[in-house]
Parts: structure tokens; C-alpha cells; sequence
């Protein structure tokens, strides 16, 4: 019976793994493809009232189209800063009322997202504004949600989040695939309404293969989720029930034990015990993780990492038109390139959780705790994707169309690896029941940094006559701050080893006195 529901309970966990895995390469990170997606809505007209045509010096009229790329732009930066700034509110909502509530709510907007597209035209363009927020903050819920998934397989825990971040960020190549069948006649409002009807696959995937709460970390032996059969369920109640009552009698025999060991063990090995291991149903309050240096340093590093993404996100196709000369045949060729760099990102994703989980399949060193190991592992890990983000601002800081080519696929390794690191730093450092309001408020703290891109794009677009070289430059200084965090994480796992080897030091020499 055991080893039935063992196998049972394998099938439907690989399941969860996989169909999640779909579920984020298709529908989560749509809107990160905005280059390709905005070559498709130039075509079609979209706030092409912005246009207009221009004498040159030679008396040949041509057509200036820089204030529709601004338009475009700033439906990007609201997007951005919806998605961020509604990332407490759904962590808090997520942490409360659980996993199902939480997607429920992500596939109504995902629903309303992609109808509004289905409804806009040339005349509506206004609707972009909606349809991309709630697009983007649907496939935040998603993805926020699979990222717990990783608790079930607890040896490749980082690895299972950082792939689903990989698959997050090739998701935005399936708008390189909506340009390519708007290139064969296929109209965009088709295809977001094929899009719309593709979230019974959310809903039959929330029902059935996520739980209704939160997927705990440390896994219990027998956890089960998901829905089943009233008679399955009131045999699993039979048995947790049995299960109960050998574990109440087990902790009393227990603790029996332990009293009777107390009595005989020195005040020396006690005082060691009590120090060592911290009580279980001790958990660290939110307003004091929030408030610990570990978040407050991480809290910067996200920041400036996301505002030089979102800055690129903003701003590629105006940077793209201007080196190419408003050549749109040029600037729909790098936008292909971006789409097929794009798919990689699941692919490149292990390379950060590779160094985040390797110390589990290793020995640990003499007396150095599982947490330590982590922390150096992590440590540099951030280093690792903060040297991405440096070497990405300075590739698109150039104004050299060639670069661009290694500028496209800069970001896409280090969104991946951002995303994976952030939320598997928050799932492993702090109590998992504040998972979702930690990486909610990090996210949402960056959405008030995020309404400096208004002012930047009004800066490109008249003082700087829509060149975004100085700003680009700006940003580039900005991410040498992104160091800072992995050099804490390494000082502080310093800290932790040498006062472990302090205090064994005077464990020993009280040891030898006694």
C-alpha cells in the first residue's frame, strides 16, 4: 500500500515539475519580448498618430517615427512598474490564503490580459497600457507560484527554480513566434484569443497537480496535494490519523529519553546541546528578516539589477532604430536574433543553481553546518550573475549595432540567473511562511525606483534628442554597486566560521579544565 502511494505520489510530483515547466516556457514571461511584439504592433498601426513626416536638406520627405518608439516605451516602463509594485500585495495574498486563491487570481488576469489585446485595434491602441500589466503580473503570479515546487526535490532544490527562471525568461520568445505567423497572415487578435483559451491548461493544473495551500519546506515523509477522490482521501485521513498517534507516542517515549539524559549528561555537553540546536517552533518574525542586513543588502542588489533590465527592456527598440538608421528591416533582423537568443534562456539557467546546489552533493568540510555551505555556495553565485550585469551595461552601453548580438545574450543569462538566484536566496535563507511577502517586498520597493524611467524617457526624448547613450552610461556605473552583495554574503559566512571555531576553541579547553 505504501510503496503504491510512494509510486503514486512520484508520477504526480515529475507531473507537477514538467507541466509547470510548460506552463512557464509558454505563458509566464510574454511581455519580456517586447522588442519583437512591438515590431508586430508598428505594422499594424499602433499609435502611429505619433508619426509625421519630415522635410530633410535635401527636400526629401521622410517619416519620423521616434515619438510612437517613446509611446511604446512608456507602455513598457507601466507595465514594468505595475508587475513590481503589485508584487507585495500578491506575496502577502499568497502567503495568507495559499497557492490556488494566488493562481486563481493570475489567471483572471491573465484572462483579461490577453482579450484585451484580442480587442485592441489601431483606434484603441490606449488598451496596450492594461493588457501588458496584466499580462506581465499574471506570469509573476505563475511563476511565483512554481517557484515551490523546488521543495520537492530537495538535493536539486535551486536547480528546479532556476530552471523554471530560465523557462520564465524563454517564455518572452514565444512573441518572436507571434511575429513570425503575423508574417504569414495570421492577425495578432488571433492569436492572443488562442492564447485566452489556453488557460483551462492553468486551471486544470491548479485543481489537479498544485496544492491549495503552500508546498512546505522541509517536506514531510507522506505530504500529498493536489485533488483526489473522496475514498482516497478518507483512507489518507485513516492513515495520517494512525500515523498521529505513533508519532505522539514516539515524542513521548522521546522525550523521556532525553530527560533521563539530562540528569546524567555533564553541564558542559548541555550548555553545548542547548547552543547548537536552536528550538523547532522557533521562527524569525517578518519585520526582523526584513530588517537584517542578509535582505537589506539584497534589497539593493535587486534594485539596481531589475532597473538596468528594465532600462534595456524599455528602451531596445528605440537604441535599435536609431543605430540602424531607422532601417526597419535591420531593426526586425536583431529582433529575430533576440527571439532565438531568447529560447535559450532554460537552457542556461542550471548554470547558476549548479553552483548554488553543488555542496549538497559533496562532504562537508570539518565542522562546517549545511547553512554555511550554502551561504559560501551563494555567495558566489551573486557574484557570478553581478559580473553578467556589469559586462550587460557595458555590451549595450556601446553604440555599436554588432555588439548587440552579445548585449541580447547578456540579458537573457543574467535575468535568468537573477531571477533564480532572488528567489532561491529568499527560499533558503529565511522561514518559507514569509517566502512570498520577502520576495514580494524587494520587487515591490523597486517599483517606486522604477518611476525614474518616465523621467529618463522624457530626458532621451527632448534633452538628449532620443539618444540614450548618457543614460545608458549612468546605468552602467550603477551596476559596480551590485558587488556589494556577494562580498557581504562571503564576510558574513567568514564571521559565522570563525566564530563556530572560536567557540569550539572554548568548548575544548572547558572540556580539558573540567
Amino acid at each position: 500500500m505504501s510503496a503504491c502511494c510512494s509510486g503514486r505520489q512520484k508520477v504526480q510530483r515529475w507531473l507537477t515539475l514538467i507541466s509547470g515547466l510548460v506552463e512557464s516556457l509558454f505563458f509566464t514571461g510574454i511581455i519580456y519580448g517586447g522588442p519583437s511584439l512591438v515590431v508586430v504592433l508598428k505594422v499594424d498601426g499602433y499609435f502611429a498618430e505619433h508619426c509625421a513626416n519630415v522635410t530633410g536638406k535635401n527636400h526629401t520627405v521622410s517619416t519620423d517615427c521616434s515619438l510612437q518608439d517613446v509611446q511604446f516605451s512608456r507602455v513598457m516602463s507601466a507595465a514594468f512598474f505595475f508587475n513590481h509594485f503589485m508584487r507585495l500585495p500578491i506575496g502577502f495574498f499568497f502567503d495568507h490564503y495559499g497557492t490556488m486563491a494566488t493562481r486563481l487570481i493570475g489567471i483572471f488576469l491573465y484572462i483579461c490580459g490577453t482579450l484585451l489585446f484580442t480587442l485592441s485595434n489601431t483606434e484603441s491602441s490606449v488598451l496596450l497600457y492594461p493588457a501588458m500589466s496584466c499580462l506581465i503580473t499574471s506570469g509573476s503570479i505563475f511563476y511565483t507560484t512554481n517557484a515551490q515546487v523546488g521543495n520537492l526535490f530537495d538535493l536539486y532544490r535551486c536547480t528546479v527554480i532556476s530552471i523554471y527562471s530560465g523557462a520564465f525568461d524563454s517564455s518572452s520568445a514565444v512573441t518572436f513566434l507571434i511575429k513570425l505567423l503575423h508574417e504569414r497572415g495570421v492577425s495578432i487578435s488571433s492569436t492572443f484569443l488562442f492564447l485566452s483559451l489556453c488557460s483551462i491548461i492553468h486551471l486544470l493544473r491548479t485543481i489537479f497537480l498544485m496544492p491549495r495551500g503552500q508546498i512546505p519546506y522541509p517536506l514531510p515523509e507522506m505530504y500529498t496535494y493536489g485533488l483526489s477522490c473522496p475514498t482516497e482521501r478518507r483512507g489518507r485521513a485513516e492513515e495520517e490519523c494512525g500515523r498521529n498517534e505513533e508519532t505522539m507516542k514516539e515524542e513521548q517515549t522521546q522525550r523521556e529519553s532525553e530527560k533521563k539524559e539530562e540528569d546524567e549528561i555533564s553541564p558542559l555537553t548541555f550548555k553545548a546541546k542547548v547552543l547548537h540546536e536552536p528550538m523547532q517552533n522557533e521562527v524569525a518574525s517578518f519585520r526582523s528578516c526584513v530588517l537584517s542586513w542578509l535582505f537589506l543588502w539584497h534589497l539593493l542588489w535587486v534594485i539596481i539589477t531589475i532597473f538596468c533590465q528594465s532600462i534595456y527592456l524599455s528602451t531596445v527598440n528605440l537604441s535599435l532604430t536609431r543605430l540602424a538608421q531607422n532601417d526597419l528591416n535591420i531593426v526586425s533582423h536583431y529582433t529575430n536574433v533576440y527571439g532565438v537568443i531568447q529560447i535559450f534562456g532554460v537552457v542556461l539557467a542550471p548554470l547558476n543553481s549548479y553552483i548554488m546546489d553543488r555542496h549538497k552533493h559533496k562532504p562537508l568540510a570539518p565542522g562546517e553546518t549545511p547553512h554555511e555551505a550554502q551561504l559560501r555556495a551563494t555567495s558566489l553565485a551573486f557574484f557570478f550573475t553581478s559580473s553578467q550585469c556589469l559586462l550587460f551595461c557595458v555590451c549595450f552601453s556601446c553604440p555599436i549595432l554588432p555588439l548587440q548580438y552579445l548585449t541580447f545574450f547578456l540579458q537573457v543569462i543574467n535575468s535568468t540567473c537573477f531571477y533564480g538566484g532572488h528567489q532561491s536566496f529568499v527560499s533558503i535563507t529565511f522561514p518559507i511562511s514569509h517566502f512570498g511577502k520577502l520576495s514580494g517586498v524587494a520587487i515591490s520597493i523597486t517599483a517606486l525606483v522604477l518611476l525614474l524611467q518616465f523621467q529618463l524617457l522624457n530626458l532621451i526624448q527632448h534633452q538628449l534628442h532620443g539618444d540614450p547613450l548618457y543614460v545608458y552610461v549612468v546605468v552602467t556605473l550603477m551596476s559596480l554597486f551590485t558587488f556589494t552583495h556577494p562580498v557581504h554574503l562571503y564576510l558574513h559566512h567568514k564571521n559565522m566560521t570563525t566564530q563556530r571555531m572560536a567557540e569550539q576553541e572554548v568548548y575544548k579547553q572547558e572540556g580539558t579544565s573540567c
